[in-house]
């Protein structure tokens, strides 16, 4: 994980989002609350879809 950060990948009607936290990715299965008052669960951990991004990526989908 680079510099102790993860990724959040999270769909919203809009498009597509992708947001900062700190500490080590939530394993698949937890809950996870996405800064938009709506709960997640993470489906997948996966690398960061960013060119050269050494950070995990948690993609979240919608309880």
């Amino acid at each position: 994980m680079a510099d102790g950060k993860h990724l959040l990948f999270v769909s919203r009607p809009s498009g597509y989002e992708l947001l900062e936290r700190d500490g080590d990715p939530p394993e698949p299965g937890t809950e996870v609350d996405a800064d938009d008052g709506r709960r997640y669960t993470v489906i997948k951990l996966a690398p960061s879809p960013l060119p050269q991004d050494e950070r995990t990526c948690a993609y979240l989908q919608l309880v």
